[in-house]
């Protein structure tokens, strides 16, 4: 409990919101923000739920976003955040399979079905990606 208020020290002298828009069903609002020089790029808050998420960079949050705007042939104004979930953007298991081909194609990497199987949302597959290209690169 004692790091919790010191964060929330922290966050009440560096807090700037940023506010992203709604998604089409979720009805969650996002924010991003820093504290003592780590960022946090999705902060989503639900009554009785608090979430944050902090391991995929920015570039490659956008990067999923746009993959799976275009396998889901979604409208250019649709909200797609970190915690937007495929199948609440209108994804089935078909539409889950090519989002993670054009995931793999974008950023030269291989995904295994074990892995696919985890991916819900998409921090989880931005998450799964950095983790797949730093894995790649060593």
């Amino acid at each position: 409990m004692a790091s919790l208020t010191q964060a929330s020290t922290a966050l009440s002298t560096s807090f700037k919101p940023t506010l992203a828009g709604n998604s089409r069903s979720s009805g969650r609002k996002s924010v991003s923000f820093s504290i003592t020089g780590k960022r946090f790029p999705y902060l989503s808050s639900r009554p009785g739920r608090f979430q944050v998420s902090c391991s995929a960079k920015p570039e490659t949050l956008n990067k999923v976003c746009d993959i799976v705007k275009k396998q889901l042939a979604l409208p250019e104004d649709t909200a797609v955040t970190p915690g937007s979930k495929f199948t609440e953007l209108g994804a089935d298991s078909l539409d889950t399979v090519e989002i993670v081909m054009g995931l793999e194609e974008e950023f030269g990497i291989s995904v295994e079905e074990e892995s696919a199987q985890t991916i819900a949302t998409v921090q989880d597959a931005a998450d799964l990606i950095e983790k797949l290209v730093e894995k790649k690169s060593t």
